[in-house]
């Protein structure tokens, strides 16, 4: 019997771009022993997903050859490392299977940005390249969207903390501001101008997000609620399955909102359509500016390196509602 260790340590994003993959494995082979790998921080994003046979996790702090120890016992006969990381070139080492990885297109994306210069040719979403660890397990993409699976647990505190704001009847439409570095953010006075047009029109606005964005929810505090750093991963996304859209940076809040199948509008600066991560196969629109600068870096930088933030900057509230208005019908 085929036992299948499916190597993603982080990060929310990356993680569930990894599902249909896992999908399609189950549905090719039925029978197999399913073991995906990650962090403990992560697990929540897969704990639910039922095609898995178990979930084993990085503790906090923990050596790695502990991991490797307790994988080993399992047996696998094939292991994919959808990290390509040094931790997971370390665990390859440590635990002795068929191992096979994928491309991350490293010197396309540094062309890209140093020069200009597209190598890319076709663009690959990071969903199907994931594929490529599988080959010689006959399976391919299905069409199919990322999934994120909710507990009935997550849904039911998601809906109460609606229920306290007294939003459990109105159109909701979340929000997430936040992002790991500044470039990627859309500019905060666009985000309150965009909440209160978004009550205009009818919705209410909340913010989602970590315990990080909690800053930048605060600024938004007299125009929208806000979940930002109060729910979990699988809370969060109980909430976004209740909204009837997603406006998002390029972060991870965007594919748990695909996971759970609601529409988003998503809002790139210095990142770009070829390294991969735009909303797969999913209701989405995508606004970003054709300028000879980006892109400009691989995920976002603190600082704007021409100083000006126009990739984010120039799109207005007014481009974001048409684009709600547009896939939230």
């Amino acid at each position: 019997m085929l036992t299948i260790l499916l190597v993603r340590f982080s990060s929310i994003g990356d993680i569930l771009l990894t599902t249909p993959l896992v999908r399609a494995l189950r549905r090719r082979h039925p029978e197999a022993q399913l073991v995906y790998v990650t962090k403990r921080a992560m697990a929540p994003l897969v704990a639910d997903n039922p095609y898995l046979s178990r979930i084993v996790t990085l503790e906090p702090g923990e050596p790695l050859r502990h991991l490797a120890g307790r994988l080993r016992p399992l047996g696998a006969t094939h292991g994919l490392d959808l990290h390509g990381s040094l931790r997971s070139a370390a665990l390859r080492l440590l635990v002795r299977t068929r191992w096979r990885g994928y491309s991350k297109r490293r010197l396309a994306r540094t062309l890209l940005i140093g020069t200009k210069i597209d190598l890319y040719h076709a663009h690959v979403p990071v969903a199907e390249r994931y594929f490529e660890a599988a080959r010689g397990l006959d399976v391919r993409p299905d069409g199919g969207p990322p999934e994120f699976h909710i507990g009935t647990g997550a849904r039911e505190r998601a809906d109460a903390w609606l229920g306290e704001r007294g939003l459990s009847q109105v159109r909701l439409a979340a929000l997430a501001p936040g992002a790991a570095h500044a470039t990627k953010r859309w500019p905060v006075a666009h985000w309150i101008a965009l909440a209160d047009r978004l009550r205009g029109a009818g919705y209410a606005p909340i913010v989602v997000g970590g315990p990080d964005d909690r800053g930048i929810a605060q600024q938004l505090a007299s125009h929208a609620e806000s979940a930002a750093g109060e729910c979990s991963l699988q809370e969060t996304g109980a909430l976004l399955a209740r909204a009837r859209v997603l406006v998002s940076n390029d972060t991870g809040v965007m594919h748990m909102a695909t996971g759970v199948a609601t529409p988003v509008v998503a809002l790139f600066g210095p990142t770009v359509e070829q390294f991969g991560f735009f909303p797969y196969r999913a209701r989405a629109r995508v606004l970003q500016r054709d300028l000879d600068c980006r892109p400009c870096s691989a995920m976002g930088t603190a600082t704007c390196p021409l100083g000006h933030h126009r990739c984010l900057g120039d799109i207005t509230p007014a481009d974001v509602i048409q684009a709600v208005e547009g896939v939230a019908a």
